[in-house]
């Protein structure tokens, strides 16, 4: 036998081995397996379905019907999460863009003309100063939610945020209070000049237990109040002072609606809750007497603000 044929062989012999590796016994080393096992027809009886139909409840769908459901599904209108409007809505027949506006700059005036020297605000600024930055915090975060065109309304929420921090930071005097309310004068007017704010992040909502206390508030709805009676003695003293009259009146209704805001102290005492939305629904009127030009009904309804102020003054501070 040549070579050739002995290589030939060795080749033959090593598929015919290979091929009883690959398709030989099932069961090569002899092991045992239990035999499968008996099912009858009673046993799966009530497991599985004898007839597809009787899977399905109601009538069997058909491909047309899958169609257009598919086609009606992808038609529907995207739902997207749309602003809540109630918040804006109520802020808006509350009081007006120009109203917010002409209050923030009054009260940014006054809060530079406290922020002097570490040794004055030290010695009581720091009061004077928490009270301006709770109202103007205050008062950033009604212009967020306002419904109306009303200045400052894309960087409402961070000038909220910062004042907020810094007015409850006032509640003592220090070096440290002193500067950080000295970077909040530096923001107030890159704000109001249209500069802008260095920092524009700030939280999606108002959070109003975070934005202001209510001490502060209430001091200032006896300022707004003072000032109301002191421009409305007469219907002469309203006719010569009627824009100062009608913001004071929309921002005594602001407020309180803001006192009775989620988060607010004693927004869930429902007596609480009744005087500060009676003071609202009183601002509201004594407005509504000055656009008609009725100056006796303006006067009549500073009075009753006045009676609310003090009804609400003697049970709660």
């Amino acid at each position: 036998m040549s070579r050739h044929s002995s290589i030939i062989g060795i080749s033959i012999a090593g598929c015919v081995v290979a091929g009883s590796l690959v398709w030989g016994d099932d069961n090569p080393r002899g092991e045992r397996r239990a035999p499968a096992p008996k099912v009858s027809t009673e046993q799966l009886r009530g497991i599985f379905f004898d007839d597809l139909d009787e899977a399905i409840r109601g009538q069997r769908p058909s491909l047309s019907s899958l169609r257009k459901a598919s086609e009606a599904k992808a038609n529907e209108p995207t739902k997207t999460q749309q602003p809540d409007q109630s918040s804006a809505d109520s802020w808006a027949g509350l009081i007006s863009p120009v109203s917010l506006e002409d209050e923030i700059k009054r009260v940014r005036l006054h809060f530079d003309s406290i922020i002097t020297t570490p040794g004055a605000f030290n010695s009581g600024g720091y009061q004077d100063a928490r009270l301006d930055l709770s109202v103007l915090a205050m008062l950033f975060a009604v212009i967020q939610q306002h419904s109306g065109d009303v200045r400052w309304k894309d960087e409402a929420g961070a000038a909220r945020d910062l004042l907020a921090r810094t007015a409850f930071n006032c509640k003592a005097g220090s070096t440290q209070v002193y500067n950080e309310a000295k970077l909040r004068k530096a923001d107030l007017q890159d704000l109001v000049s249209g500069t802008g704010l260095a920092s524009r992040e700030a939280e999606p909502e108002n959070v109003w237990s975070e934005i202001a206390d209510r001490s502060p508030l209430m001091e200032y709805a006896e300022r707004l109040v003072d000032s109301l009676e002191g421009n409305s003695r007469d219907a002469a003293s309203i006719e010569s002072n009627i824009d100062a009259v009608k913001r004071d009146a929309e921002l005594i209704a602001m407020l309180g609606e803001v006192l009775t805001k989620e988060g607010m102290d004693e927004a869930d005492d429902d007596d609480y809750v009744k005087l500060s939305r009676n003071m609202t629904a009183d601002s509201k009127k004594v407005v509504a007497a000055i656009e008609r030009a009725d100056f006796e009904g303006a006067r009549a309804g500073v009075s009753q603000i006045r009676g609310r102020c003090d009804a609400c003054h003697e049970q709660y501070r």
